[in-house]
């Protein structure tokens, strides 16, 4: 451990539970976990949101050397709340300053609607060591206005930015970091699931993410649909929820699709499915690159992906299949292809594919954090 004290930024949602427990999102709030062995302190500054039903996938602070910082939730649709983002302002600056008094290095993670101003705000009148990580697309061509902005600070920042993929003219305070996701016993288990994981018909599948059309929802389902026999699909697992989740449902209903809906799941559950699935998918718009990819990646599963951002720098043909062009036609075509592909083919990008997840570890994380970035 150093002797180092560390202020983290980020949006990440926060819920109180009945008994005053602080959760957070549990991919955030396990990488902190991790990150609490190597500070002496750390504080967390993100949002604290009023909600009826708190996610399974939230996850409470294991570490006592983690102190949430809640800020009041704002933003939203309409002209009114775009008002009260701008008016929140001072306030948010103003814990953000308190904070940092109280550690040596800071982390704001980004692209976020405080991280608009606050890039400039730290770059500017902050003499604190930092790093910032861009956990979005940052190739994206067209980014959202306030993603753009935050990309263009960070290409011109003299501190360290740690980012999702290579890429031409990368500049050299910019570094290639992946998003840890998987305990070294994970890891471990992963091998024994992988090895051992047979691939012969009906298969499983399953998706895990927001259920919308900009995730691949929609693509997934027209592909099944168009897929007249399917023997050999077992079940297609869809964990998550969002906004078009009926309307998905009354279409697996009207076309009998072999669908099983989940709703949002605890990461152990997330990772038994990954344990029986033989394929993941994602065909989704745009992305960084997914934790969940790696994850499922951990226990064999072939990936089925959009080849958006870096996702092409892990996966490619000999450990899994990229859907270019992301249509549902791509999608339905590569079904009739697995549909008769031969089991040591699976066997083969199985265990190509788990290779890649060593790279997702906590503890390669941590020693990267260490050794690159604060040394």
């Amino acid at each position: 451990m150093t002797t180092l004290k560390l202020t983290i930024i980020s949006h990440t949602e926060h819920y109180q539970t009945d008994d005053g427990t602080i959760v957070g999102w549990g991919p955030t709030i396990s990488e902190i976990n991790h990150l609490a062995k190597d500070f002496e302190e750390i504080y967390h500054v993100a949002f604290l949101h009023q909600v009826k039903e708190i996610p399974p996938s939230s996850l409470p602070y294991t570490a006592s050397n983690v102190h949430f910082v809640p800020l009041r939730p704002v933003g939203g649709p309409g002209i009114l709340n775009k008002i009260r983002v701008l008016g929140s302002i001072p306030s948010v600056i103003a814990t953000v300053r308190k904070t940092l008094k109280k550690t040596d290095v800071f982390q704001l993670r980004t692209p976020t609607g405080i991280g608009v101003y606050l890039i400039p705000y730290l770059t500017l009148f902050s003499n604190k060591k930092g790093w910032y990580k861009y956990a979005g697309n940052w190739a994206q061509e067209n980014p959202p206005l306030g993603y753009r902005l935050q990309r263009a600070m960070l290409k011109k920042q003299k501190r360290k930015v740690t980012i999702n993929g290579k890429w031409p003219g990368q500049p050299a305070h910019c570094y290639t970091f992946e998003n840890p996701c998987l305990t070294l016993a994970e890891h471990k288990e992963g091998a024994e699931i992988t090895r051992n994981k047979t691939f012969k018909p009906p298969f499983t599948f399953c998706f895990v993410g927001r259920l919308e059309d900009a995730k691949g929802v929609q693509r997934i389902l027209d592909a099944l649909t168009a897929t007249e026999n399917r023997s050999f699909i077992k079940e297609v697992h869809l964990v998550g929820d969002g906004p078009k989740k009926e309307v998905y449902k009354s279409q697996v209903e009207k076309h009998r699709l072999p669908v099983r809906f989940h709703g949002f799941l605890e990461r152990e559950k997330v990772f038994e499915l990954y344990k029986q699935a033989h394929f993941f998918m994602l065909p989704s718009d745009s992305e960084g690159f997914p934790k969940v990819i790696a994850e499922a990646a951990n226990f064999g599963c072939i990936p089925m992906v959009s080849e958006v951002s870096s996702i092409g720098q892990y996966v490619n043909s000999e450990n899994g299949y990229l859907i270019t062009p992301c249509t549902s036609e791509k999608i339905h075509e590569l079904l009739i292809q697995i549909s008769k592909t031969p089991e040591n083919e699976f066997i083969n990008k199985a265990s190509e594919i788990y290779k890649i997840a060593n790279s997702f570890t906590f503890a390669h994380y941590r020693h990267r954090i260490l050794t690159e970035i604060l040394n």
